[in-house]
């Protein structure tokens, strides 16, 4: 598949999931609120998925907002928290203090906090990352949308921002659809995880 193909396809499928995670009335009211928020915004659902029904292994990977390439698979046998944003979203901006809080606790532990960046070049995001702390990597995945479809027929992340937690094996644990407002919550997320540990 020539990069070409495969570019436009991952921008179809980010439309479409964009546009999946909410229910045509609810386009519609955000439409008529003339917020020009351009995003369709989460509800804050969370799923979780019991280890005996998670699917396969989720590999991604891409250009880090540091200019050097970044898998999934340099993090073998660590928990991931994945979260796709981009410097616009409002609830993306709310987050941001949280996740980095988080990955902070978290990083004695070996989980392992990715950002997904799915509409901003490199100096964006960076300047997202300087003004709200985040210390973590970032794939800026704007142009192929390869690492948001690694997840498609997994647990899809439908609205921006969602956080995805992946167990060790790198397979979908649990999703908060839409803005973390609860630290706690992920951070019991998370937990979940860890104590499946062997």
């Amino acid at each position: 598949m020539t990069g070409r193909i495969r570019s436009r396809l991952a921008a179809t499928f980010l439309g479409v999931l964009l546009l999946s995670g909410c229910s045509s009335n609810d386009v519609a009211t955000q439409y008529r609120e003339g917020s020009g928020k351009n995003f369709i915004a989460g509800n804050g659902t969370i799923t979780e998925v019991p280890m005996a029904e998670r699917g396969q292994t989720v590999e991604f990977d891409g250009i880090s907002d540091a200019g050097a390439q970044l898998s999934s698979t340099d993090f073998d046998g660590q928990p991931l928290v994945v979260n796709f944003w981009y410097a616009g979203c409002a609830p993306c901006r709310k987050e941001a203090p949280d996740l980095q809080t988080l990955s902070e606790q978290f990083e004695p532990d070996g989980v392992q906090f990715i950002g997904v960046n799915i509409r901003d070049q490199v100096a964006t995001a960076r300047a997202f990352a300087e003004t709200y702390g985040v210390t973590y990597p970032s794939i800026i995945d704007a142009d192929g949308g390869a690492a948001l479809l690694a997840f498609s027929g997994v647990i899809a992340p439908n609205a921006v921002p969602t956080t995805l937690v992946l167990d060790a094996e790198h397979r979908v644990a649990a999703r908060v659809l839409g803005r973390v407002t609860s630290p706690s919550i992920l951070e019991a997320l998370i937990n979940t995880v860890l104590s499946e540990a062997p």
